[in-house]
This record gives structure tokens, C-alpha cells and sequence, in this order.
């Protein structure tokens, strides 16, 4: 059987198509990155990240949302919240066991997220905190890495910090985002001068400050401003 201008489209071998998606989000201060147990073959038992095959009736973003409602138990509200953005596509010939497998990663960004729970061919979904969770199936370690150095470079030049924030935050929160994704403690005058005098970066709240939980007075509140890009960038010390 032929397809169209007599192309044989069973001239090729078939592959399939999966998504992964690496969830990152703030726990008490830490970067934690959302994993689940495998319930089946191969690497049953391993950390992994969610993910799945994309459906022949699917584009591999709504894959990736599905995927990551059935897997970790976050609800359809909670997953279709998320800043989901398309990381890169690895299809190494040996990157899975069972067959040739391109799988089209994705990252997502959330802030106080959920405990999750185990779904679909999941045993069992957890938030580990970045850089404690050991080897992964697949080659789900390169993803891993791949996003979080991803993350921390967009960090530098758009507005991505306020993803991982609640929808009013204080600059002591924003100003954690970035600690906690780059691994420094950075200067809090210098941090709150740069991110006051970036046009469109944060946008102050009307009503009372929060209290923060220090010894220092009550912190003003901001919100995600409209821009998306810093102009200058803000650069990791």
C-alpha cells in the first residue's frame, strides 16, 4: 500500500515518539524536581521522570500534560497551570531497551506544588530535592541536567524567576528562586536594586506587607510584571 505520489510509507522501520518532562519547583528553599518509581519494564522500580507515548491523536505538548496529570496524580488545573515549555528531543538509537524510542522532553515550572501521587505505569510519585535522587532510568540523568542548566541560563535574561512564585511574592522569595536554582547566595541590596530598576520585572501590590517569618520588619509584596525579557540581563555572580 502506497500513500500519496505512490510514497510507501512501510519503507521505513516504524519508531515511537514518547515525552518526559522534568517538573521543578521550591520546597522549604530547595530545588526539587517531581520523579516517579517505575511500576513496569524496563527499569522497573528505578527513579524516573514522568512521561509516556505520544497517542496518534496527540501533539506531543498535550501528551506531555496528559502524561503528567496520569503519572504523579496533580490535577488537570494544577498540570494545565504549570509553565510547560519544550526542552529538546533526544533520540539516540540505544536510549531505550524495548525498541527505538525519540522521546521530546519538556520542562515545567510551578510554585508550591502538591505531593503527588503514583499513576498510570507509575508506582509511585515523589518531589526529591535536586541533586539527592541518584541515577534515573533512560537517560533521564542527561534530561535532568540538560533542564536545570536550561533553567538557570533563562533566569539571566527573561522573567522565567517569577514561574516559580506564588502569585504575590516578596523580592526574599523571588530572590530565593535564583538561589536555589544557581546554587549562590546572592548580595539582597544589589538583588533588589537590579530587579526594582528592571522595567516591567515585578509589579508592587497595594494592601499589607507579609510577614516573612525573620527578624526584620514585614516585606512588601510584588507580582509578575509585563515583560518578559530583562533588559539588562541579570547575571549569575
Amino acid at each position: 500500500m502506497t500513500g500519496p505520489a505512490g510514497y510507501d510509507p512501510h519503507a521505513f522501520p516504524p519508531f515511537a515518539v514518547t515525552v518526559d518532562l522534568a517538573v521543578l519547583t521550591l520546597r522549604e528553599g530547595r530545588l526539587h524536581v517531581l520523579l516517579v518509581r517505575r511500576g513496569e519494564a524496563p527499569y522497573q522500580g528505578d527513579w524516573a521522570l514522568p512521561g509516556g507515548f505520544v497517542r496518534p491523536d496527540e501533539s506531543a505538548g498535550a501528551a506531555a500534560r496528559r502524561e503528567l496529570a496520569e503519572e504523579t496524580g496533580l490535577s488537570e488545573a494544577t498540570a494545565a497551570g504549570l509553565h510547560l515549555e519544550q526542552l529538546a528531543t533526544y533520540s539516540d538509537p540505544g536510549r531505550d531497551p524495548r525498541m527505538r524510542v525519540v522521546s521530546v522532553a519538556y520542562t515545567a515550572l510551578g510554585p508550591g506544588l502538591p505531593e503527588p501521587r503514583g499513576g498510570g505505569d507509575a508506582a509511585h510519585a515523589q518531589w526529591l530535592p535536586y541533586g539527592t535522587q541518584g541515577p534515573l532510568a533512560f537517560d533521564h540523568d542527561a534530561i535532568l541536567t540538560d533542564a536545570r542548566q536550561r533553567v538557570g541560563a533563562k533566569l539571566e535574561y527573561t522573567c522565567l524567576a517569577t514561574a516559580f512564585c506564588p502569585p504575590l511574592f516578596t523580592l526574599g522569595e523571588l530572590r530565593g528562586v535564583y538561589e536555589a536554582v544557581w546554587g549562590v547566595e546572592l548580595d539582597r541590596p544589589n538583588f533588589r536594586r537590579k530587579v526594582l530598576s528592571t522595567p516591567g520585572f515585578v509589579q508592587a501590590v497595594d494592601g499589607p506587607p507579609r510577614l516573612t517569618g525573620g527578624r526584620g520588619k514585614p516585606a512588601a509584596l510584588y507580582r509578575a510584571g509585563g515583560a518578559t525579557a530583562l533588559h539588562p540581563p541579570l547575571l549569575r555572580p
